[in-house]
């Protein structure tokens, strides 16, 4: 482990600290900044030649800067002769513009990927990508990680038996991610047609599936961005007799009137992953989040030793806050 290094952008510090305690490390020591007109800049301040670089940077919330400022770090580390640079993305900005859905819109996800290929990252880790079809985005490798197994801990832990429960999938292009928690909790499932008319506006048409009548019910979705969509779904849910939902998103945008959504919604909580640092005014009795850094950390430390990284989830435990 003498020669793994890990450093932190100016996105999320708290989950970047929390991986290097289960690395047993201390964080890189950069310096990152901003000229006066704006412009991002950083100084590495220990010396990298040689050395396997992970740099934690999740590009959200200012997205520009903090892809900016990942592209920055990136060519700091090649030029100064790191060994090998892991750009660990652990949410993956523009990811929901993966293909042209209608004419004369780019593909934004494809020119980040080149655009962290061109700075100098030799392979990139993420978390719960939007469209799993990304990953092939990328000529060079890419380790597609997912906190569902930190989620899934957590909702076992609530202590419903799987006859109880129905996992509902908000929309068609999540009923994968839907199976998979079924097969981790049990119940049954159920999925809502959605209908999108705008960015911020959605409708959920019908639900296919069930029963919901009487069960608890889990909505899962990748992420919560203005909330329309989920909490939209959980209206439906609640309306159909479900007694209780709850709601698990891998990422926490929210962006938007997503706080009085989810405030109005009829949801017990909403569990997040911290690939995103919530927002001091976003903290409210509904919000619960879980870290994903020991599932991070486990991944840097197997891709560093050469180890496979899928066996990450083979050894998973049931048990809120205990891996490997």
């Amino acid at each position: 482990m003498d020669t793994l290094k890990v450093f932190s952008g100016t996105a999320n510090p708290a989950l970047t600290e929390k991986i290097c305690n289960y690395l047993g490390l201390a964080p890189g020591h950069i310096s990152v900044q901003k000229f006066p007109d704006g412009e991002s800049f950083c100084r590495i301040e220990e010396d990298v030649r040689g050395k396997d670089v992970f740099i934690v940077q999740s590009t959200c919330r200012p997205v520009n800067d903090s892809l900016m400022e990942l592209l920055v770090m990136i060519d700091s580390f090649r030029r100064a002769s790191a060994g090998r640079i892991t750009a660990v993305i652990p949410y993956f900005g523009y990811a929901r513009q993966d293909r042209k859905d209608e004419g004369r819109v780019p593909i934004t996800a494809k020119l980040a990927a080149n655009l962290l290929e061109c700075a100098g990252a030799n392979r990139v880790v993420s978390m719960d990508l939007h469209a799993a079809q990304i990953q092939g985005f990328f000529d060079i490798p890419l380790d597609h990680l997912s906190a569902s197994p930190v989620l899934d801990d957590y909702i076992m832990s609530l202590g419903y038996a799987p006859e109880e429960c129905v996992v509902v999938s908000p929309d068609a292009g999540s009923i994968k991610r839907a199976v998979k928690h079924v097969t981790a909790l049990g119940g049954s499932l159920a999925i809502i047609d959605k209908r999108r008319h705008s960015g911020e506006e959605v409708e959920q048409a019908h639900l296919i599936g069930g029963p919901i009548e009487g069960r608890v019910a889990f909505l899962f979705d990748d992420m919560i961005s203005t909330g329309g969509s989920i909490c939209g779904a959980a209206r439906v849910v609640k309306e159909m007799g479900a007694t209780k939902v709850f709601v698990a998103a891998s990422h926490g945008i929210l962006c938007g009137p997503a706080i009085q959504r989810i405030e109005e919604a009829p949801v017990e909580s909403v569990v997040l992953s911290d690939t995103i640092p919530l927002l001091p005014e976003h903290e409210i009795p509904k919000i619960k989040v879980l870290s994903c850094a020991e599932v991070l950390g486990e991944a840097i430390k197997r891709i560093h030793c050469n180890q496979s990284v899928s066996q990450i989830y083979k050894n998973f435990k049931s048990n809120v806050g205990q891996y490997f």
